[in-house]
């Protein structure tokens, strides 16, 4: 149910459910209606206060009547807290809003979303939040949205208070965006992180900071991905320079998987309001293609709630198959990753490549830990993309970590990382790796039939040469780990790179 108190008692508010299934919008919250506009700089503040039960839908819109002559608006709103049993999912509340052009998917009404990183925010035509767009506030029905993430048994007890200050609205700055080329080597290996958070959803860190980070960590390129929102996208210009591409793009967050728009055009929205039983995800990975980026399913077995992907790879460019430092989680998304190349040699398909971002947040988080090194043509965002989507890259911990990785065949056929040596079923192949950077770490080349050689570990100085021999016929395709010693005997140690694989014999992709 849902209370609201303008100081004149407490009134009952009906519940109105939406067209969308995981949807509820409330009553409406109305101010001063009369023919005089309150003078400049007046302000009205409205309460409302609400309970929602355990198994509440998705999203719960309080609409907002705003009158004519509004110059901001800010929202407040608290919470409780209850204690739960050893187990049991507490209380968490996101929020974000929409404008007058409504709330409907994919519409023109959305004004910023910060979840549960914050707990007041406000909107107006030359500022707001960090997480929310600037720009007028016009008359009309606004809606706060409330996110209910998760609710305790108790319920969840949450009171907004909105507060709308009337006058002139200023004026609104031009956005100024980063540039799509930095100054590269031409044809060259690439290091980059493409899954980072800033204060603008629920990070900690200005673009400046990270920027710095990344410099820091010698990466080439970078791609924004805060939650839900692109309000940091005008905020990254003064951050790119000759030796760092910045990237704009999203991570879209629904409850059933968050996948980055990689490399989207500046300002793209992409929403987020759906379950994979909804049937729209196809729709809006095809907005983000339409919008110049890539589709990247984030860490899909990750166990936090609403994290572990559900939507299929059949939409997907590449997928994030270790993020952060390297955890079981990241094990598993290794191994399924793995599974589909065996489904595309059995299928005669398309496979799907793999890469490593940070998805760094605050300190401690490790910007480039992992990086993605992709091969693209020069240093530009069509040129990063095309290598990524081609799957021309490896993972690697860190900066200092670099890798080649070959196979050669009859009459010195060459294939590189993310290509296909075109050789006969029984004609010798010889996969060869050479690494920087890993002390004592042990090489595996894996294959459709899994691991099928493991090196002995690489010199103190970390640097070294495996080869291994194999055809066609042996291996479908060969791709290789760099991992750190474990005391544990056949239980593999933590990645320190990983390859996308070389394909042998067969037809093209």
């Amino acid at each position: 149910m849902c209370d609201d108190d303008h100081g004149n008692g407490l009134n009952r508010r009906a519940l109105i459910v939406t067209g969308a299934t995981a949807a509820l919008t409330l009553g409406s919250v109305t101010f001063a209606s009369g023919a005089a506009t309150p003078a400049s700089g007046a302000q009205e503040t409205r309460t409302v206060r609400g309970t929602l039960p355990t198994g509440s839908p998705d999203f719960v819109y309080v609409p907002v009547e705003v009158p004519t002559g509004v110059a901001e608006i800010k929202v407040a709103y608290t919470y409780d807290k209850p204690s739960v049993p050893a187990g049991t999912q507490g209380n968490a509340l996101d929020i974000g809003i929409f404008d007058q052009h409504g709330t409907d998917l994919g519409g023109r009404g959305f004004r910023g979303w910060s979840g549960g990183a914050r707990t007041e925010f406000f909107i107006r035509v030359d500022d707001a939040t960090p997480g929310y767009l600037p720009g007028p506030v016009r008359a009309g029905t606004w809606h706060i949205a409330l996110g209910p993430y998760t609710v305790s048994p108790q319920g969840l007890s949450y009171e907004l208070t909105i507060t709308l200050t009337y006058g002139e609205p200023g004026v609104a700055p031009r956005p100024v965006y980063p540039p799509e080329r930095a100054k590269g080597r031409g044809r060259a290996w690439y290091r980059g992180d493409c899954h980072l958070h800033s204060w603008y959803s629920d990070g900690r860190r200005t673009p400046a900071e990270i920027a710095a980070l990344a410099r820091a960590a010698g990466l080439d390129f970078i791609n924004s991905s805060d939650h839900n929102t692109q309000s940091s996208h005008p905020h990254w210009a003064s951050e790119a320079g000759d030796d760092l591409l910045i990237m704009l793009g999203e991570e879209v967050t629904t409850r059933n998987g968050h996948v980055v728009a990689l490399g989207t055009e500046p300002g793209t929205f992409i929403d987020w309001r759906y379950r994979a039983r909804d049937n729209r995800f196809g729709k809006f990975a095809r907005e983000i293609r339409r919008a110049g980026g890539l589709v990247v399913p984030a860490h899909p077995h990750a166990t936090c709630i609403g994290c572990a992907w559900k939507f299929g790879f059949g939409e997907a460019d590449a997928v994030e198959v270790w993020n952060g430092p390297y955890t079981p989680d990241d094990e598993i998304a290794l191994a399924s990753w793995d599974a589909t190349l065996v489904a595309s040699v059995r299928e005669n398909r398309e496979w799907l490549p793999a890469m490593g971002n940070s998805d760094a947040h605050r300190d401690p988080d490790a910007i480039g830990l992992p990086q993605t090194v992709v091969l693209a043509d020069d240093l530009t965002r069509e040129a990063i993309q095309d290598g990524l989507r081609a799957g021309r890259s490896y993972v690697s911990e860190s900066k200092n970590l670099s890798l080649t990785f070959t196979a050669t065949g009859g009459r010195a056929q060459h294939a590189g990382i993310g290509e296909r040596l075109r050789a006969d079923a029984d004609t010798p192949v010889t996969l060869r790796l050479e690494a920087t950077g890993a002390p004592r770490c042990t090489v595996r080349f894996v294959t459709d039939q899994g691991v099928l050689f493991t090196s002995d570990p690489l010199p103190v100085s970390g640097a070294g040469v495996v080869e291994w021999g194999t055809t066609a016929a042996y291996a479908a395709y060969v791709r290789a780990e760099l991992r750190h010693e474990t005391a544990a005997g056949a239980v593999p140690g933590a990645l320190a790179a990983f390859t996308n694989p070389i394909f042998l014999g067969g037809a093209d992709r």
